[in-house]
C-alpha cells in the first residue's frame, strides 16, 4: 500500500520522466540507425557465451528459493547480493564443467541410484531420511517417500529436483577434489628442509636503527627513486576498473503542510478508533504498520504511553502524537498478569514448504516423525535434548542441544509462544507453526507481571506531490545551470550546498553513503560515453534527487606510477633512509658503541631465530635480515642491511642444528592435511579462474 500511495503522489512526476524516456529512446534509435543489436549476453567465460535470459532464469530461480527460507520478500540490498551469487555459481559451474570433463569425471545415473537408494547413500540422505526409533538410516523411507512423489505439490517435485541435484553436483566436487588431494606428496628432500628449516636455531645480537629516527629532510626521495621502487614491485598493483565521483543530493523530506495534513488524516480516525468493534481489522485497514497483538510490560512501550495505558481501562485511546516521524493512536487491547521470560526445549521438523526449510520430506512424514519422537519424550523426557541432536531442523541444534533457554514472552512464533505461557513447567506437547512440528518441552516460569496488548494506528509523515515536484523543481534548476565541472563546483559554493564524494566504485558496487540502491548511479560512471569531467542528467533515488561529476576514471590493469605515488611515498621513504643509514654506518666503521650514540641505534639479543621465521620481535617482517644471517658462521659479523623498519648489523654468536631425524610423517601429513584443507576451500577453482578469460556485461543490464 506505501509503495502504491507513493506513485500516486508522484504521477505528474512520472509523466515527465516518461516522456523523457521515450524521446531519449526514439533519439537514441535514430542515432545509432535503428540497426545496432543489443548485447544480449551477460557474459561469456573463454567464448562461450551467458545469455540474459539463462542468466535472468537461474537469479529467478534462486531468487524464490532464499525468499522461501527466509519466509519473507527479498531487500534491494538481498536482491543484489543473490545476482552477485548467481554470477559466481555460473562462472564456477562452466569452469569446473569444462575441467570435469576434459578429465572424464561425470556421476553416471546408477551411481546417483546408488548415492539415494544404494548401502551407503551421500550424507544428506542420511540426515533426511533417519528412523526416530532405531537412529539409523532407513532406506524404506526414502523408498516410501519416492513411491509418494508423483502424487505431490508440484512444489515437493521442484524441491526434490533441487535436492537430487545438490546430490549429483556435490559427489563430482567430491571427485574432483579427491583426485587432487590424493595426488599430493612431499617427497624426503623438502621434508628434510621443511624439518631443518624450522629447527635449526640461532643466536643473534642485532645493531639496529629504525628508520623513524631518521628526520625526512635526511632522506627526500628523488624521481629515480620512485620510478626504480615502481618498477619493482608495479605488479602489486593491479586492480579493477574504478570510478570516482562528486554529487549533490537534493533530499525529499515532508514539509510543515505534509506534516499538519498527516496530523490531521490520524486525528480524523480516532472517534471510531474508539468505538470499534473490530480493532485488529480496523488498525490494518488504517495503519502503516499490521495490528501487533503481543503483550508487553511497562519497559517494552513507548515512553509516551507507559503512564498512560498501565493505569488506564481497556478501551482507553491516545493521541495523536509524534513518534519516530509517525503520526499514531494507542488504544489499550486488554490488560493480563504473564511472565516475562519463559524458558524452553524443543525439537523442530521441518518438511517441504515450511518457512526456511531445507527439508524435502513431506509434511505427513514430518507429522509422523512428530508423533514418533512425542511418544518417546513423553514416556523418557530427559532423551528430549539428546532427540533434538539427532533429529532437530533447527540450526542452532548443534550450539543448544534444542534448550533455547531463557526467552521473552513474544519472542517466539505466536503458537509456540502461547504453548509456553498456557502450560506448566515440565510440560511436553507438540506444535504446528510455520516453520514445521515442534516437540516443546516447558522449563522454566518467570513471576507474572503485567502486562498490556495495545493497537496502534501508525502514519508515517511522507512528502507529498506538490513537496515532490518543489525539491525537483530545485534539482532541476540547479542541473540546467550546471554544464561542466567548473559550473558544478560555483554553484555548489554560490548556493551553500554539500557536496559529497564517492571514490573506488567498482563495477559491481552497490553502496554510496547516504543512498538507497545507486545502480544507475554507477552504471553512469562506467558508461563508455561518460567521460572525466562530465555532469550527469538528475538521477531520481525515490527519497532525493542527484547531479553528479565524473571525477576520475581508472581503468583496469596495473596503476600508473602517479596514482600510487602518495600510497607508495612512505616505503620509498624507508627505502632512501636505508641507503642513508648503511652509508653511515660504514662511515662510522662499523662501530656499534658510535651507531648506538651519534645515531641512535639499539642492540639487543635475539635467542631464538629459525630461517622459518617471518618476523622479529618489535621490528615486524624483516625476511632479509633473517636469510642474511643463515647464510653466516657463527662470529661472524654481517655489512649493514637496510631491512623494513629499520637499518641492521648482525652478528651470528651461535647456530644449533636441528636434530638428527629420519621419520618425517608428521611433516608430511601437516603438508597434506593444509594442501586438502586449500582445495576444499575451492583454491583449485580460483586458480583456473585466475587463468580464463571472463568478459562481465553485467553492467549494461544492472
Amino acid at each position: 500500500m506505501a509503495v502504491i500511495g507513493k506513485i500516486r503522489k508522484r504521477s505528474g512526476l512520472l509523466v515527465v520522466v516518461i516522456g523523457v524516456a521515450l524521446a531519449a529512446f526514439v533519439l537514441g534509435d535514430f542515432a545509432t540507425g535503428g540497426g545496432g543489436r543489443p548485447e544480449m549476453n551477460v557474459g561469456s567465460i573463454d567464448g562461450e557465451d551467458i545469455s540474459i535470459q539463462d542468466f535472468n532464469l537461474r537469479y529467478e530461480q534462486n531468487v524464490n528459493a532464499q525468499q522461501q527460507q527466509q519466509g519473507n520478500r527479498l531487500t534491494q540490498d538481498e536482491m543484489f547480493r543473490v545476482r552477485e551469487n548467481t554470477w559466481n555459481q555460473m562462472v564456477e559451474e562452466m569452469i569446473m564443467g569444462k575441467e570435469y570433463e576434459a578429465l572424464g569425471l561425470k556421476v553416471t545415473p546408477e551411481e546417483l541410484f546408488d548415492q539415494i537408494q544404494g548401502s551407503n547413500p551421500h550424507p544428506a540422505v542420511i540426515q533426511n531420511f533417519t528412523n526416530p526409533e532405531t537412529g539409523q538410516f532407513d532406506r524404506g523411507l526414502v523408498l516410501n517417500y519416492l513411491q509418494n512423489l508423483s502424487q505431490m505439490p508440484q512444489a515437493s517435485k521442484d524441491q526434490w529436483l533441487i535436492f537430487e541435484r545438490y546430490v549429483k553436483e556435490d559427489r563430482l566436487r567430491t571427485k574432483y577434489q579427491n583426485l587432487i588431494t590424493k595426488a599430493h606428496y612431499l617427497p624426503t628432500a623438502l621434508a628434510k628442509a621443511n624439518h631443518e628449516n624450522k629447527n635449526t636455531k640461532a643466536e643473534a645480537e642485532l645493531l639496529s636503527v629504525r628508520y623513524t629516527t631518521v628526520p625526512d629532510s635526511l632522506a627526500v626521495p628523488s624521481e629515480a627513486d620512485f620510478k626504480k621502487f615502481y618498477e619493482e614491485n608495479k605488479k602489486s598493483y593491479d586492480r579493477p576498473a574504478m570510478r570516482d565521483i562528486e554529487f549533490v543530493a537534493f533530499e525529499v523530506k515532508p514539509s510543515k503542510k505534509d506534516n499538519d495534513a498527516a496530523r490531521e488524516f490520524v486525528n480524523s480516525l480516532k472517534a471510531e478508533f474508539e468505538v470499534t468493534d473490530n480493532v485488529a481489522g480496523f488498525v490494518n485497514a488504517n495503519s502503516d504498520t499490521r495490528y501487533d497483538s503481543s503483550w508487553k510490560s511497562n519497559t517494552e512501550v513507548a515512553v509516551a504511553l507507559e503512564t498512560v495505558m498501565f493505569e488506564s481501562e481497556p478501551g482507553f485511546v491516545y493521541g495523536p502524537y509524534l513518534d519516530q516521524e509517525a503520526y499514531r493512536l494507542a488504544r489499550l487491547v486488554d490488560v493480563n498478569y504473564r511472565p516475562d521470560s519463559v524458558k524452553a526445549s524443543h525439537i523442530l521438523l521441518a518438511y517441504t514448504g515450511a518457512m526456511r526449510s531445507e527439508q524435502s520430506r513431506t509434511k505427513a512424514a514430518a507429522q509422523q516423525l512428530a508423533d514418533s519422537l512425542l511418544a518417546v519424550a513423553k514416556k523418557s523426557p530427559a532423551k528430549l535434548m539428546e532427540l533434538a541432536v539427532q533429529f532437530s531442523d533447527d540450526g542452532s541444534v548443534a550450539q543448544n542441544s534444542g534448550d533455547l533457554g531463557w526467552f521473552r514472552d513474544g519472542q517466539m512464533v505466536p503458537q509456540f509462544n502461547q504453548y509456553v505461557i498456557d502450560n506448566e513447567v515440565g510440560s511436553i506437547g507438540l506444535v504446528e507453526t510455520d516453520f514445521g512440528y515442534h516437540i516443546i518441552q516447558v522449563t522454566g516460569k518467570k513471576e507474572p507481571q503485567k502486562k498490556v496488548r495495545i493497537a496502534e494506528i501508525v502514519h508515517h509523515v511522507t512528502p507529498s506531490t506538490q513537496t515532490y515536484q518543489d525539491v525537483f523543481a530545485e534539482a532541476s534548476r540547479f542541473a540546467s545551470a550546471t554544464k561542466t565541472r567548473e559550473d558544478f563546483d560555483n554553484n555548489i559554493a554560490d548556493q551553500n550546498l554539500n557536496k559529497r564524494l564517492a571514490p573506488n566504485l567498482r563495477t559491481n558496487s552497490n553502496r554510496i553513503t547516504g543512498m538507497d540502491n545507486p545502480r544507475q548511479i554507477v552504471r553512469w560512471a562506467f558508461d563508455e560515453k561518460t567521460s572525466v569531467n562530465d555532469v550527469s542528467d538528475i538521477f531520481d533515488l525515490d527519497n532525493m534527487y542527484v547531479i553528479a561529476v565524473l571525477t576520475k576514471a581508472t581503468e583496469k590493469g596495473i596503476a600508473s606510477l602517479d596514482d600510487i605515488r602518495e600510497m607508495i611515498e612512505p616505503q620509498v621513504k624507508n627505502r632512501k633512509k636505508g641507503d642513508y643509514l648503511v652509508q653511515k654506518m660504514n662511515e662510522l666503521g662499523k662501530d656499534w658503541d658510535r651507531i648506538i650514540a651519534e645515531l641512535n641505534g639499539e642492540k639487543q639479543t635475539v635467542p631464538d631465530l629459525s630461517f622459518d621465521s617471518r618476523t622479529i620481535t618489535g621490528f615486524g617482517q624483516e625476511s632479509q635480515v633473517i636469510g642474511t644471517l643463515f647464510t653466516m658462521q657463527e662470529g661472524q659479523i654481517s655489512e649493514p642491511i637496510a631491512g623494513n623498519a629499520a637499518a641492521f648489523i648482525i652478528k651470528l654468536n651461535k647456530l644449533s642444528a636441528a636434530p638428527e631425524t629420519d621419520n618425517y610423517d608428521r611433516i608430511r601429513r601437516d603438508y597434506s592435511v593444509a594442501f586438502a584443507n586449500s582445495v576444499r576451500n575451492n583454491a583449485a577453482f580460483r586458480a583456473l579462474e585466475k587463468e580464463s578469460d571472463i568478459e562481465d556485461n553485467r553492467l549494461l543490464f544492472y
